[in-house]
């Protein structure tokens, strides 16, 4: 995926469905000058992580 549409993601107010590593997360904000975005799994909001964007994978 690229920044750009991981952005329009975290932006949209519909819930899309986005994996990373095989399960399904949730985009909290989008860095497209780095290309990098803070997720975080469904089932664990406290678990937040920043990766690649390109790792993530619309489903």
């Amino acid at each position: 995926m690229d920044a750009q549409r991981a952005q329009q993601i975290a932006s949209s107010p519909n819930m899309a469905n986005v994996m990373y590593n095989g399960k399904q997360i949730y985009i909290e904000h989008v860095d497209q000058q780095s290309g990098m975005a803070t997720i975080h799994p469904l089932d664990n909001p406290n678990s937040k992580q920043s990766i690649s964007v390109d790792s993530l994978q619309e489903q």
